[in-house]
Protein backbone atom coordinates (compact mmCIF):
# COMPACT_ATOMS: atom_id res chain seq x y z
CA UNK A 1 0.00 0.00 0.00
CA UNK A 2 1.57 3.26 -1.17
CA UNK A 3 0.72 6.66 0.31
CA UNK A 4 0.93 9.78 -1.85
CA UNK A 5 2.01 12.85 0.11
CA UNK A 6 1.59 16.53 -0.83
CA UNK A 7 3.95 19.03 0.81
CA UNK A 8 2.98 22.33 2.42
CA UNK A 9 4.14 25.91 2.39
CA UNK A 10 7.87 26.38 2.68
CA UNK A 11 8.70 23.52 0.30
CA UNK A 12 8.71 25.82 -2.75
CA UNK A 13 12.01 26.87 -4.37
CA UNK A 14 12.78 29.22 -7.27
CA UNK A 15 12.70 27.53 -10.66
CA UNK A 16 11.22 24.29 -9.31
CA UNK A 17 8.80 23.88 -12.24
CA UNK A 18 11.35 24.35 -15.02
CA UNK A 19 12.21 20.65 -15.51
CA UNK A 20 8.56 19.60 -15.28
CA UNK A 21 7.57 21.85 -18.18
CA UNK A 22 9.59 19.53 -20.43
CA UNK A 23 6.70 17.06 -20.08
CA UNK A 24 3.92 18.33 -22.40
CA UNK A 25 1.11 16.86 -20.28
CA UNK A 26 2.44 18.51 -17.12
CA UNK A 27 2.91 21.84 -18.91
CA UNK A 28 -0.68 21.71 -20.17
CA UNK A 29 -1.98 20.79 -16.72
CA UNK A 30 -0.09 23.63 -15.04
CA UNK A 31 -1.45 26.11 -17.57
CA UNK A 32 -5.02 24.99 -16.90
CA UNK A 33 -4.47 25.08 -13.13
CA UNK A 34 -3.07 28.60 -13.42
CA UNK A 35 -6.25 29.68 -15.22
CA UNK A 36 -8.43 28.10 -12.53
CA UNK A 37 -6.62 29.92 -9.72
CA UNK A 38 -6.12 33.21 -11.51
CA UNK A 39 -2.44 32.96 -10.54
CA UNK A 40 0.30 32.33 -13.11
CA UNK A 41 1.94 29.40 -11.36
CA UNK A 42 4.00 28.58 -14.45
CA UNK A 43 5.71 31.98 -14.35
CA UNK A 44 6.13 31.89 -10.58
CA UNK A 45 7.51 28.35 -10.72
CA UNK A 46 10.11 29.22 -13.33
CA UNK A 47 10.95 32.94 -13.16
CA UNK A 48 9.98 34.37 -9.76
CA UNK A 49 12.58 34.81 -7.04
CA UNK A 50 12.50 33.42 -3.49
CA UNK A 51 10.87 36.54 -2.00
CA UNK A 52 8.07 36.49 -4.57
CA UNK A 53 7.17 32.85 -4.05
CA UNK A 54 7.37 33.32 -0.29
CA UNK A 55 4.22 35.47 -0.56
CA UNK A 56 1.41 33.32 0.79
CA UNK A 57 -0.96 34.34 -2.00
CA UNK A 58 1.59 33.02 -4.53
CA UNK A 59 3.13 30.10 -2.64
CA UNK A 60 -0.10 28.26 -1.90
CA UNK A 61 -1.51 28.09 -5.46
CA UNK A 62 1.98 27.27 -6.73
CA UNK A 63 2.32 24.31 -4.35
CA UNK A 64 -1.15 22.88 -4.94
CA UNK A 65 -0.82 23.17 -8.72
CA UNK A 66 2.57 21.46 -8.57
CA UNK A 67 1.21 18.66 -6.40
CA UNK A 68 -1.76 18.02 -8.67
CA UNK A 69 0.17 18.20 -11.95
CA UNK A 70 3.05 15.98 -10.82
CA UNK A 71 0.67 13.62 -9.03
CA UNK A 72 -1.29 13.18 -12.26
CA UNK A 73 1.96 12.63 -14.18
CA UNK A 74 2.66 9.71 -11.87
CA UNK A 75 -0.82 8.28 -11.34
CA UNK A 76 -2.77 9.22 -14.46
CA UNK A 77 -6.44 8.79 -13.59
CA UNK A 78 -5.73 6.32 -10.77
CA UNK A 79 -6.58 7.25 -7.18
CA UNK A 80 -3.87 6.69 -4.56
CA UNK A 81 -4.48 3.99 -1.97
CA UNK A 82 -3.72 6.59 0.71
CA UNK A 83 -3.46 10.36 0.25
CA UNK A 84 -2.37 12.98 2.75
CA UNK A 85 -1.19 16.57 2.53
CA UNK A 86 0.60 18.83 4.98
CA UNK A 87 -1.27 22.09 5.61
CA UNK A 88 -2.15 23.58 2.18
CA UNK A 89 -1.08 20.24 0.72
CA UNK A 90 -4.43 18.89 1.94
CA UNK A 91 -6.07 20.56 -1.06
CA UNK A 92 -3.75 18.72 -3.45
CA UNK A 93 -4.38 15.45 -1.61
CA UNK A 94 -8.14 16.02 -1.74
CA UNK A 95 -7.97 16.50 -5.50
CA UNK A 96 -5.89 13.35 -6.02
CA UNK A 97 -8.29 11.43 -3.74
CA UNK A 98 -11.28 12.47 -5.84
CA UNK A 99 -12.91 14.70 -3.20
CA UNK A 100 -12.36 17.92 -5.16
CA UNK A 101 -12.02 18.57 -8.85
CA UNK A 102 -8.68 20.05 -9.83
CA UNK A 103 -10.46 23.29 -10.74
CA UNK A 104 -12.23 23.51 -7.38
CA UNK A 105 -8.98 22.80 -5.51
CA UNK A 106 -7.28 25.67 -7.35
CA UNK A 107 -10.15 28.09 -6.81
CA UNK A 108 -10.16 27.28 -3.11
CA UNK A 109 -6.39 27.59 -2.71
CA UNK A 110 -6.45 30.99 -4.40
CA UNK A 111 -8.97 32.18 -1.80
CA UNK A 112 -7.06 30.47 1.03
CA UNK A 113 -3.73 32.02 0.10
CA UNK A 114 -5.11 35.52 -0.36
CA UNK A 115 -7.17 35.34 2.83
CA UNK A 116 -4.28 34.06 4.95
CA UNK A 117 -1.99 36.74 3.54
CA UNK A 118 -4.59 39.40 4.40
CA UNK A 119 -5.05 37.99 7.92
CA UNK A 120 -1.31 38.05 8.50
CA UNK A 121 -1.05 41.63 7.24
CA UNK A 122 -3.91 42.78 9.45
CA UNK A 123 -2.44 41.34 12.64
CA UNK A 124 0.54 42.52 14.63
CA UNK A 125 3.80 41.12 13.19
CA UNK A 126 3.75 37.34 13.51
CA UNK A 127 6.08 34.51 12.57
CA UNK A 128 6.87 30.81 12.95
CA UNK A 129 9.92 28.82 14.01
CA UNK A 130 10.94 25.18 13.84
CA UNK A 131 11.93 23.67 17.18
CA UNK A 132 14.21 20.70 16.55
CA UNK A 133 14.94 18.21 19.31
CA UNK A 134 14.69 18.78 23.04
CA UNK A 135 12.50 17.05 25.58
CA UNK A 136 8.83 17.33 24.51
CA UNK A 137 7.82 18.56 27.96
CA UNK A 138 10.52 21.24 27.92
CA UNK A 139 9.47 22.34 24.43
CA UNK A 140 5.81 22.54 25.44
CA UNK A 141 6.72 24.56 28.53
CA UNK A 142 8.82 27.00 26.51
CA UNK A 143 6.02 27.56 24.00
CA UNK A 144 3.52 28.14 26.80
CA UNK A 145 5.92 30.58 28.49
CA UNK A 146 6.02 32.70 25.34
CA UNK A 147 2.28 32.28 24.52
CA UNK A 148 3.16 30.43 21.33
CA UNK A 149 1.07 27.76 19.57
CA UNK A 150 2.48 24.39 18.43
CA UNK A 151 1.11 25.07 14.94
CA UNK A 152 2.70 22.03 13.26
CA UNK A 153 3.46 18.90 15.26
CA UNK A 154 5.52 17.15 12.61
CA UNK A 155 6.89 14.11 14.46
CA UNK A 156 10.52 13.06 14.46
CA UNK A 157 11.31 15.61 17.16
CA UNK A 158 10.08 18.64 15.18
CA UNK A 159 7.49 21.15 16.31
CA UNK A 160 6.76 24.44 14.55
CA UNK A 161 5.86 27.24 16.95
CA UNK A 162 3.76 30.20 15.85
CA UNK A 163 2.76 33.53 17.37
CA UNK A 164 3.92 37.11 17.57
CA UNK A 165 7.27 37.90 15.99
CA UNK A 166 8.54 39.22 19.30
CA UNK A 167 7.72 35.94 21.02
CA UNK A 168 9.35 33.91 18.23
CA UNK A 169 12.51 36.02 18.51
CA UNK A 170 12.54 35.46 22.27
CA UNK A 171 12.29 31.70 21.72
CA UNK A 172 15.14 31.80 19.20
CA UNK A 173 17.26 33.72 21.71
CA UNK A 174 16.54 31.28 24.55
CA UNK A 175 15.72 27.83 23.10
CA UNK A 176 14.61 24.88 25.24
CA UNK A 177 17.40 22.64 26.54
CA UNK A 178 19.00 20.44 23.85
CA UNK A 179 16.85 22.03 21.13
CA UNK A 180 17.57 24.22 18.12
CA UNK A 181 15.12 26.92 17.10
CA UNK A 182 15.12 28.22 13.53
CA UNK A 183 12.83 31.06 12.48
CA UNK A 184 11.05 30.20 9.23
CA UNK A 185 10.68 32.35 6.14
CA UNK A 186 6.91 32.60 6.29
CA UNK A 187 4.62 35.61 6.29
CA UNK A 188 2.54 34.93 9.39
CA UNK A 189 1.45 32.68 12.24
CA UNK A 190 -0.43 30.07 10.25
CA UNK A 191 -2.66 27.49 11.93
CA UNK A 192 -3.30 29.75 14.92
CA UNK A 193 -6.12 32.05 16.01
CA UNK A 194 -4.45 34.84 14.02
CA UNK A 195 -5.90 33.10 10.94
CA UNK A 196 -9.55 33.08 12.08
CA UNK A 197 -10.55 35.81 9.55
CA UNK A 198 -9.23 33.61 6.74
CA UNK A 199 -11.41 30.70 7.87
CA UNK A 200 -14.53 32.77 7.19
CA UNK A 201 -13.39 33.65 3.66
CA UNK A 202 -12.53 30.04 2.83
CA UNK A 203 -15.80 28.80 4.32
CA UNK A 204 -17.74 31.16 2.05
CA UNK A 205 -15.81 29.94 -1.00
CA UNK A 206 -16.34 26.31 0.00
CA UNK A 207 -20.12 26.69 -0.04
CA UNK A 208 -19.95 26.81 -3.84
CA UNK A 209 -18.18 23.42 -3.98
CA UNK A 210 -19.88 20.01 -4.10
CA UNK A 211 -17.28 17.57 -2.74
CA UNK A 212 -17.37 13.85 -3.47
CA UNK A 213 -16.57 11.14 -0.96
CA UNK A 214 -12.94 9.97 -1.05
CA UNK A 215 -12.58 7.04 -3.42
CA UNK A 216 -9.93 5.48 -1.18
CA UNK A 217 -8.20 6.65 2.03
CA UNK A 218 -7.76 10.38 2.72
CA UNK A 219 -6.11 11.36 6.00
CA UNK A 220 -6.93 14.57 7.88
CA UNK A 221 -4.34 16.96 9.30
CA UNK A 222 -6.56 17.54 12.32
CA UNK A 223 -6.05 14.14 13.91
CA UNK A 224 -4.66 11.75 11.29
CA UNK A 225 -8.06 10.09 10.90
CA UNK A 226 -9.27 8.64 7.59
CA UNK A 227 -12.16 10.78 6.34
CA UNK A 228 -14.99 8.91 4.63
CA UNK A 229 -17.34 11.79 3.85
CA UNK A 230 -16.52 14.47 1.28
CA UNK A 231 -18.39 17.26 3.07
CA UNK A 232 -16.53 16.43 6.29
CA UNK A 233 -13.20 16.40 4.42
CA UNK A 234 -13.87 19.88 3.03
CA UNK A 235 -15.05 21.23 6.38
CA UNK A 236 -11.87 19.93 8.01
CA UNK A 237 -9.73 21.63 5.35
CA UNK A 238 -11.50 24.92 6.06
CA UNK A 239 -11.13 24.66 9.85
CA UNK A 240 -7.48 23.62 9.58
CA UNK A 241 -6.46 27.15 8.53
CA UNK A 242 -6.71 28.28 12.16
CA UNK A 243 -5.91 25.00 13.91
CA UNK A 244 -2.67 23.03 14.39
CA UNK A 245 -1.45 20.48 11.86
CA UNK A 246 -0.88 17.05 13.41
CA UNK A 247 1.38 15.49 10.81
CA UNK A 248 2.75 13.20 13.51
CA UNK A 249 -0.69 11.59 13.78
CA UNK A 250 -0.92 11.27 9.99
CA UNK A 251 2.33 9.29 9.99
CA UNK A 252 1.10 7.13 12.86
CA UNK A 253 -2.10 6.45 10.92
CA UNK A 254 -0.12 5.41 7.84
CA UNK A 255 1.84 2.90 9.89
CA UNK A 256 -1.38 1.53 11.39
CA UNK A 257 -2.92 1.21 7.92
CA UNK A 258 0.05 -0.87 6.80
CA UNK A 259 1.51 1.61 4.33
CA UNK A 260 4.53 -0.03 2.68
CA UNK A 261 5.91 2.93 0.73
CA UNK A 262 5.69 6.70 0.39
CA UNK A 263 5.80 8.96 -2.65
CA UNK A 264 5.97 12.70 -2.08
CA UNK A 265 4.87 14.68 -5.13
CA UNK A 266 6.81 17.74 -6.20
CA UNK A 267 8.40 19.71 -4.70
CA UNK A 268 9.26 16.57 -2.74
CA UNK A 269 11.71 16.18 0.10
CA UNK A 270 10.28 17.69 3.28
CA UNK A 271 7.72 15.01 4.15
CA UNK A 272 9.90 12.08 3.12
CA UNK A 273 12.59 13.61 5.32
CA UNK A 274 10.25 13.57 8.32
CA UNK A 275 9.23 10.00 7.50
CA UNK A 276 12.85 8.80 7.64
CA UNK A 277 12.78 9.50 11.38
CA UNK A 278 9.17 8.68 12.25
CA UNK A 279 8.45 5.84 9.77
CA UNK A 280 11.81 4.09 9.78
CA UNK A 281 12.18 1.31 7.26
CA UNK A 282 9.35 2.47 5.00
CA UNK A 283 10.82 3.15 1.53
CA UNK A 284 10.16 6.61 0.13
CA UNK A 285 10.60 8.49 -3.13
CA UNK A 286 10.51 12.29 -3.38
CA UNK A 287 9.58 13.74 -6.76
CA UNK A 288 11.94 16.64 -7.38
CA UNK A 289 12.31 16.38 -11.16
CA UNK A 290 10.81 14.11 -13.84
CA UNK A 291 13.88 11.89 -13.44
CA UNK A 292 12.35 10.66 -10.17
CA UNK A 293 9.20 9.32 -11.83
CA UNK A 294 10.77 5.99 -12.76
CA UNK A 295 11.69 5.20 -9.13
CA UNK A 296 8.20 6.22 -8.00
CA UNK A 297 6.58 3.98 -10.61
CA UNK A 298 8.77 1.06 -9.52
CA UNK A 299 7.57 1.55 -5.95
CA UNK A 300 3.95 1.57 -7.11
CA UNK A 301 4.43 -1.54 -9.24
CA UNK A 302 6.12 -3.40 -6.40
CA UNK A 303 3.08 -2.77 -4.18
CA UNK A 304 0.51 -3.71 -6.84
Amino acid sequence: MIAILCPGQGAQTPGMLAPWLELPAVAASLSALSDAAGVDVVRHGTQSDADTIRDTAVAQPLLVATAIATGRALLGDAVPAVAAGHSVGELGAAALAGVLTDTDAMRLVAVRGAAMAAAAAAAEPTSMAAVLGGDPADVAAALEQHSLTPANVNGGGQVVAAGTKAAIEALVAAPPARARVIELQVAGAFHTTFMVPAVADLHDAATAVSPANPRRVLLSNADGAPVADGADALARIVRQVANPVRWDLCMEAMLQLGVTGLIEVAPGGVLTGLAKRAMKGVPAVALKTPDDLSAARELLEAAA
